[in-house]
């Protein structure tokens, strides 16, 4: 649309994540002024390790390629939709089978140049703790700072929910002994892009008992209640011994001609373009650094492995979105705020990313007058936000993409609903000029 080039109107982003970045790139190729306020490295949140934007914390997957896949249906719709994140992931990205994981550094470092070329974006380091009267789209994400938390809690009359995460240790790949490490992907998917460490029957069960009398990490706050999507793999352990061998260390479609067929396996998956550093996949834990050493040692092929960084454990924030969030993701509370990310909500990149897209489509059409049309729920992104705004159970809980959220997906053949739901979202898209 021609003239939304002379769109003058100043909107303010709080959060440069994916969420974040995702919304400003919507709002600034549509002509629009945008002031975007990240609180690194001002406030310290534990677990970001850089000021770029669209930084990956807790792993560098964002999931399956597969269309039949419901997040790889999403990634689809997102590029549908002009993502940022998808263009990022593509430039950054590093072999790892069926799934679409990048180099964390190069990918920020991407959404941040693209970002900062256009003349009317302008990116301030600083902490807000209250939200004011403009135009805006909160995208803080589950590492909100305590005083905006307050301050958002205030507002929506109900304490925000909370739960914690974990992210996993990167190891150097040069410190793996490959004498009983090896690479293959699952089920011959093409590439060797993973690193397995196959253990024996004994070695899996002395791993198991280590893991679940470790010792862990304090914890400040008072909730402990986790995520079921991303539990510590000391939590997954502690529920049975066999639990990790039907979860990260499921050996199936993992063995290798000339060695023995493995008990249980540890992956490893690439986290630099330059294939140095690898992510220890489901390994996200609250262990003490030390005890992270001592453990994971037990895993074969990492005996001697060099930490880049160890897993650790941070508080992640949501609020009540079914009783805090119009239709179009404003505040009902203050709907000159439309939330973004996993505040809002949904659990996982690919989804935080997607709820960026939105708002700011949301917020586009809110500010040019036109009315409010939703998003099909019969797209991956419509049945997700129709989760997060409509939820009647007793606890609220944020959610990942997947396909019982569509209406009648056929579970045996997902290309029609695939199908449908891209032409739905091209709809959608080409509607949002009115």
């Amino acid at each position: 649309m021609a003239q939304q080039e002379e769109v003058k109107t100043n909107v303010q982003i709080i959060g440069g994540g994916l969420a974040g970045s995702e919304a400003a790139y919507y709002l600034l190729r549509r002509g629009y002024s945008v002031t975007m306020f990240e609180a690194r490295p001002e406030y310290k949140d534990e677990a970001h390790h850089t000021e770029l934007l669209g930084e990956l914390v807790c792993s560098n997957s964002l999931k399956s390629k597969s269309l039949e896949n419901a997040c790889g249906l999403l990634k689809e719709e997102m590029r549908h939709m002009g993502s940022l994140t998808m263009e990022s992931a593509a430039l950054s990205e590093v072999p790892s089978g069926n799934a679409l994981s990048v180099d964390r550094d190069a990918f920020a470092e991407f959404n941040t140049a693209k970002l900062l070329s256009f003349p009317n974006f302008r990116l301030i380091h600083k902490e807000i703790a209250e939200l004011g009267d403009a135009p805006t789209i909160l995208a803080t994400g589950p590492l909100t700072s305590p005083d905006l938390l307050m301050h958002l809690s205030e507002l929506v009359g109900r304490n925000s929910l909370s739960f914690f995460d974990a992210s996993a240790p990167i190891v150097a790949k040069d410190s793996i002994d490959f004498s009983k490490a090896y690479y293959k992907s699952r089920y011959e998917q093409g590439d060797e892009a993973y690193i397995n460490c196959p253990f024996t029957r004994e070695e899996y069960f002395a791993f198991v008992h280590e893991l679940t009398h470790a010792e862990k990490a304090l914890v400040h706050e008072f909730d402990t209640q986790y995520f079921e999507g991303c539990l510590p793999v000391e939590v997954l352990a502690s529920r049975g011994v066999e639990t990790l061998r039907h979860g990260p260390l499921k050996p199936f479609g993992l063995w290798r001609e000339g060695y023995p067929r493995p008990y249980a396996v540890a992956q490893l998956r690439q986290d630099t373009k330059l294939g140095d550093y690898f992510n220890i996949v489901g390994f996200q834990t609250n262990l003490t650094y030390s005890e992270q050493r001592r453990v994971f040692s037990m895993i074969p092929g990492l005996e001697h492995a060099e930490y880049l960084r160890f897993g650790l454990m941070h508080r992640n924030a949501y609020i009540d979105s079914p009783h805090a969030l119009n239709e179009d993701l404003s505040l009902k509370a203050k709907d000159n705020v439309f939330l973004a990310g996993q505040l809002s909500g949904v659990e996982g990149y690919v989804e935080s990313a997607a709820m960026g897209i939105l708002s700011a489509v949301y917020l586009d059409r809110k500010l040019r007058g036109l009315p409010f049309r939703p998003v099909s729920k019969l797209t991956m992104l419509g049945a997700l936000v129709d989760y997060v705004l409509h939820y009647t159970g007793n606890r609220f809980e944020p959610m990942n993409a997947n396909w019982a959220l569509i209406p009648g997906a056929d579970k045996k053949n997902r290309l029609p609903a695939v199908e449908r739901s891209l032409a739905l979202i091209d709809a959608f898209m080409e509607e949002k000029n009115g």
